[in-house]
């Protein structure tokens, strides 16, 4: 006989095949699998962009990561681990602030300061630099003592600067760096052409930005570096070092419409790649990660970024999300 007021057993839940779809909107389902899953910094960030929070609390999040350098560490880029200032955290931290429109004043002279003290001799940043005790990092992440500089890790944060219009002395290098960079790429390393676009997207001389920008654009097709039809994803190489769910769409290229990126997919493109996007959420509600999985807590919250990215992306292009709270 079984004990009085003993608790039931959980059910076990159906094969996914048998599961009865979920009607909750996207966005719902999104941000149950965030309060499931994220730190309080991709929480507050839904919260500023699909709830009308405040930025404030944002920030707040954010500071947790700072140094007293002016950098950021502490794990806020999940593949490096350790609490050391990294170019590689730093950027992201930029990122943040540009999105809730902080990226100004002396958190980011502070900010400027750090990016000179880590930059190479051309002016260009590293992507991370081995500092004190090891930590653990990613095995695609280099770690280097003296690594050189980058346009994956220089383009992006440049690029940001000149949106905010922000003038600082290193920047000037930088820029030049990212020029020669982007109008000189001719690798298949899809990561880079994106960072180039990212620079692109607000260099200052939007002449020549759109020039290179039509020059990578002819690359892109060229080499078949996005896929154009993903149904049929085997048509397209994965690059060199990549892993085959590493393939770019182009959405990933073009993450907004505005971006210069646009221009080199058409419509229907640009359509079936939304459409597989948008598809891509899973049962959980978050999207995946296409690089390879190399420890729990890093492979989440890599999840939660994707999920907020994704959703971003699918509303720059007007695709309906419904409400947090639809069901």
């Amino acid at each position: 006989m079984a004990e009085t007021g003993a608790s039931p057993l959980p059910a076990i839940p159906p094969p996914a095949s048998r599961r009865t779809p979920d009607p909750r909107s996207p966005l719902a389902r999104a941000e149950q699998f965030l309060w499931l899953t994220a730190r309080v910094l991709e929480r507050r960030l839904f919260a500023y962009h699909f709830r009308g929070g405040d930025p404030g609390p944002v920030e707040t999040a954010l500071d947790a990561y700072r140094n007293e350098d002016g950098g950021y560490g502490h794990a806020l880029e999940p593949d490096v681990r350790g609490p050391a200032s990294q170019p590689l955290h730093t950027a992201r931290a930029l990122r943040v602030l540009d999105a809730v429109g902080r990226c100004g004043g002396q958190r980011i002279e502070r900010v400027c300061r750090y990016l000179t003290s880590v930059s190479t001799p051309d002016g260009a940043l590293p992507l991370v630099r081995a500092a004190g005790e090891a930590r653990p990092a990613a095995p695609f992440v280099p770690v280097a003592a003296d690594p050189p500089g980058e346009l994956l890790a220089t383009g992006p944060v440049v690029g940001l600067l000149h949106r905010n219009e922000v003038w600082h002395a290193w920047l000037f290098r930088a820029t030049d760096f990212c020029w020669q960079a982007a109008e000189s790429l001719e690798a298949s390393r899809p990561y880079e052409i994106e960072a180039a676009v990212a620079f692109l997207d607000t260099a200052p001389d939007r002449s020549r930005a759109q020039a290179a920008a039509d020059r990578l654009g002819r690359l892109v097709r060229e080499r078949r570096l996005a896929v154009l039809d993903p149904d049929r994803p085997g048509g397209f190489p994965v690059s060199p070092g990549r892993t085959p769910g590493e393939r770019r769409f182009p959405h990933d290229y073009a993450r907004d419409p505005r971006s210069l990126a646009r221009a080199w997919f058409t419509d229907d493109e640009m359509a079936r790649s939304l459409d597989f996007l948008a598809a891509e959420q899973e049962d959980d509600g978050g999207w995946p990660v296409r690089r390879p999985r190399w420890a729990p807590a890093p492979a989440m919250e890599a999840r939660t970024r994707a999920t907020l990215e994704a959703l971003r992306t699918l509303r720059a292009y007007g695709r309906p999300l419904g409400r947090p709270d639809q069901a």
